[in-house]
This record gives C-alpha cells, structure tokens and sequence, in this order.
C-alpha cells in the first residue's frame, strides 16, 4: 500500500493573544491539544508519518507538550522554518520580523517528503471524515506518475466553519461539474446574522456567499512531486516582492491556484460535513472545550486520546 505522510504546519504558533501559545493550550478533557486531535485522527485513517513544521526557537516546548508524546505512537520528522532559509542570491530584507508562509514552511521539509501528503494547520480541528477521505483518495486515486500535478483537498461547508465570536476570513471555492476546484476567491468578514449570510471582498464591499458553499481550509493532499514546484517558484516570488514590503509571503493556495490555472494541476474537492474549529478569538476557546467534550461524551473520541 502506498505510504502517506501527513505534514503540520506549526511554525507560525506563537502567543498572538497574550498568556503562552494558544495552539498548545490544552482543550480536550485530559489535556489534550487541538493537534492531538489531528493526529489521532489521521493515525486512524491510515497515515504512516508525521512531519512536523516548528521554529527552532520553540522545538524544546513543542517537544516536551507534544512531540515526545507523539514520538511514542507513530514515526515522527520535524522540519525548521527559518526566515533565512532562502535560495542562492537572496537574503532577507532589514526589519522583517516573520518567515515567508505555507509555501516556504512546505519547502523547509523538502528533505523530509518522500510520499503523498496532506498538509495541516497545527491549530484547527478538521473532523475525521477530512483526514479519511483525503488518505483514500491519495492511496486510491492520486497518479503521482502523470506529467501535471493530481491533487485533491477537504471541501468544508461554509456554514460549519464560522465562529460566533466574530467574522472570519475564508477561501470560497467554485467547483466545476466534475468536482474539481476551479477557483478560490478569498472572502472576508464572513458571518451570520439574523437575515442571512454577510461577506466582503477585498476591497470591502458586500459580495454575495451561500451557508453551503464549499470552502479551503488549508487541508491539502499532494503528490511528493509538488515539492519541486515550490522550489521552482520560491526564486520567483522572491524577485516580485516589492522593496519595504515586510510582509509578503509565499502561500501555498497561490501556487497550488497558479497550477490550476495554467494547467499544470487539477485540485479534486472531496467534501466534508464535519465542522471545523479553531481559536481564531480568544473567545473560542470555551466554545473548543465544549466542542471536544461533545464529542467524547458521543463516544467519537476516549476521554484521553493517547
């Protein structure tokens, strides 16, 4: 059978609000982290590795909250994102604070991704029928010997990804006949209100979004092979960014979307009606911990995971 890895994205964690690093605050009723969810989940569906994405300066916590757990029960790599981390030519411009987004975090583990894999964010709860789904599908039917890059994602609905402690920003996605994704439009300031659904785009003006459409939430399965895509596009981006601009980051949907449109890929949509969440407010966080505490007195999860 083919090997898979599953690949978490959790270079970026930090304490964006304030009193220790929200994605590794416990949230399940032994302890457990959102990502203990994650993996447990994946390990489940048949996921042979984990591949492990942090900054160097949080490997010793991240190791003691989670990685020597984790090491345990499952073959586990771990991969360092560094802003510095850049092809021959480049250095990093004065003042930028962070590393350069999904698409570098993928290519920091480029030595590491040998077999397909689903890529994760290490703070969102995703439910079991995305991790199940996308596996079946990269074992089953991803043709990792075509010439152009056969890809597939978790198609979550709209409606059971929102949070109801403020509007949130989302990738729309249009989806052709076949099932294949044909475009993700970025939408902001997602929410729902007593006379339906608000968004925005851009620019701030009202556009028009439904409870089920489906929507990206970074939970992709691709062929080892797409790795060599963003080494190729990484020199690119790089030459494009403007100068004082300290922010720009080389995102993962954007290349995986350049593919689509010039041909190079097809993204096949496998929906999902489990419902996401995360702490994207502080105010989630009450909201998780019932969240999982639901699900354990279900019987979906044992009281403790590990």
């Amino acid at each position: 059978m083919k090997k898979t890895s599953l690949v978490i994205m959790a270079a970026g964690i930090g304490s964006r609000f304030g009193g220790g690093i929200k994605q590794l605050a416990p949230v399940g009723p032994s302890g457990e982290i959102i990502m203990d969810y994650s993996i447990h989940d994946a390990l489940e569906a048949g996921f042979d590795k984990i591949i492990f994405i942090i900054r160097k300066d949080l490997e010793k916590d991240f190791k003691e909250i989670i990685g020597n757990r984790i090491e345990k029960i499952a073959p586990v790599e771990y991969a360092y994102q560094e802003m510095d981390d850049l092809p021959e030519g480049f250095s990093v411009p004065e003042g930028r604070k962070k590393p350069w987004g999904t698409g570098q975090a993928i290519l920091a583990a480029r030595n590491l991704i040998k077999e397909p894999f689903l890529v994760i964010n290490a703070d969102d709860y995703y439910g079991k029928e995305g991790f199940r789904i996308v596996h079946d599908y990269m074992v089953n039917e991803m043709d990792d010997t075509k010439d152009t890059f056969d890809m597939c994602m978790a198609g979550f609905i709209l409606s059971n990804t929102l949070s109801e402690n403020g509007p949130v920003t989302r990738g729309v996605c249009t989806v052709d006949n076949n099932g294949y994704l044909s475009k993700v439009t970025e939408t902001y300031d997602v929410y729902k209100a007593e006379d339906g659904m608000h968004a925005a785009d851009h620019d701030g003006n009202p556009v028009i979004v439904t409870e089920d459409q489906h929507v990206s939430m970074n939970m992709f399965g691709l062929p080892a092979s797409f790795v060599k895509e963003l080494e190729k596009g990484f020199p690119e981006f790089l030459s494009n960014v403007k100068e004082g601009d300290l922010k720009a980051e080389y995102l993962l949907p954007a290349v995986i979307d350049e593919c689509i449109h010039s041909g190079k890929g097809t993204v096949r949509v496998l929906e999902t009606k489990d419902k996401w969440f995360g702490v994207t407010y502080k105010e989630d966080k009450p909201a998780v911990v019932a969240s999982i505490q639901k699900l354990v007195d279900a019987g979906v999860y044992p009281k403790k995971l590990f």
